[in-house]
């Protein structure tokens, strides 16, 4: 069940090596795309270790294949979580589960990180069972990075669908989670954030969204961030924005119009560059920068959920993610670990509650609330 734990040349308790633990079953693709994504992430990052959790049977030979005994542990689970299942059922006889698995693997803190590929619903259910949510956090939600024209390149959008519901207080604390993950994800010092509406006007939209727009300006000190007001939906690619809040329905519906609204275009592009030969002519003389924007919108550069809000992170990649994905999400669970992230945003959620509400929040300080 075991592949070299205690290996000397690298097992995953390695000292100093951060430890992400991986749904080797979850994907779409099924455990060869996950485990070739390891082996990506692992190239790119040699001081990356694994435990991975699946049906021995299937996933012991992929690791074998690609040399990564000397960096994988593998948790021998025999139960997968398909796309139909509900979460209701695989929060009552998931526990043989290899999605179940790995999300122990961080309560144990044996791993830093989880990542699959699984079903996000029952993904964020066993999670939030099995780690429990944050002190302050009603509702986790799901956060996504988005394409933008901002020097990062990206934005950040929660809730992507982690709840469909959302009250003024819930999208308060969405605010402090997606500031704290743009500050550790991207580097920001001081991140802008938009409240979601049908207009930028104070008086647009419903009571909670014009309740949370005075959370979201009375918070700002307290939470480490500029609040632009609101913002609307083609805002999301903007530059003056860098976190966007709304509730998860919206967040999600923004979601796949967004990535079906991209596949549209890039195949209609390609219907008119390949339409006469003269089309073909100027594909071909364009090709350089035509492989440049394709580059920067591949939507797999992007590929990484993160569950905030709970005792522990966890990256939830494309259900149908390939290898180049999987590494991405693989990739930005090793940047999260680095830095910290898991206890940066308790701090910041737990500092930033009124007085009295949280009795954790005295023991956080602003210098540890990055």
């Amino acid at each position: 069940m075991t592949q070299r734990r205690d290996s000397a040349a690298g097992a995953p308790d390695s000292s100093g090596a951060v430890v992400i633990s991986v749904d080797a079953m979850g994907g779409d693709r099924g455990p060869s795309a996950v485990v070739e994504g390891i082996a990506k992430a692992h190239r790119a990052d040699p001081e990356l270790r694994f435990v991975v959790h699946g049906r021995e049977t299937e996933v012991a030979p992929l690791i074998a294949r690609h040399g990564l005994g000397n960096v994988c542990t593998l948790r021998h689970a025999g139960g997968v979580v398909t796309m139909r299942d509900k979460p209701s059922q695989v929060m009552r006889r998931g526990s043989d589960t290899s999605m179940w698995s790995t999300i122990e693997s961080v309560r144990s803190h044996e791993a830093a990180v989880a990542v699959s590929c699984g079903n996000t619903g029952a993904l964020m259910a066993v999670s939030m069972l099995r780690l429990r949510k944050l002190p302050g956090v009603d509702r986790p939600a799901i956060a996504s990075f988005w394409p933008s024209f901002n020097p990062t390149r990206w934005n950040v959008m929660l809730d992507m669908g982690a709840d469909v519901r959302a009250d003024a207080r819930d999208l308060l604390t969405y605010g402090l989670m997606g500031a704290s993950y743009a500050r550790n994800a991207l580097g920001l010092t001081r991140p802008r954030v938009g409240l979601l509406n049908v207009g930028t006007e104070e008086h647009k939209g419903n009571a909670e969204l014009r309740a949370a727009h005075e959370l979201l300006t009375q918070g700002q000190e307290r939470g480490g961030y500029e609040f632009i007001g609101f913002v609307e939906g083609n805002d999301l690619p903007s530059d003056r924005v860098d976190v966007i809040v709304t509730d998860g329905f919206t967040g999600n519906v923004a979601l796949k119009t967004g990535e079906g609204t991209a596949r549209m275009a890039a195949r209609l592009l390609k219907e008119a560059l390949s339409s006469s030969l003269m089309a073909k002519l100027g594909a071909l003389l364009a090709m350089k920068a035509l492989k440049a924007l394709s580059a920067r919108m591949d939507p797999r550069r992007a590929n990484g959920g993160v569950f905030l809000g709970l005792n522990g992170t966890v990256v939830k990649s494309h259900g149908s993610a390939d290898a180049t994905g999987v590494a991405a999400a693989l990739n930005l669970a090793a940047r999260l670990a680095r830095s910290g992230f898991a206890e940066r945003l308790a701090a910041r959620v737990a500092s930033a509650q009124p007085p009295g509400q949280d009795a954790r929040s005295g023991e956080a300080s602003n210098e540890s609330a990055k």
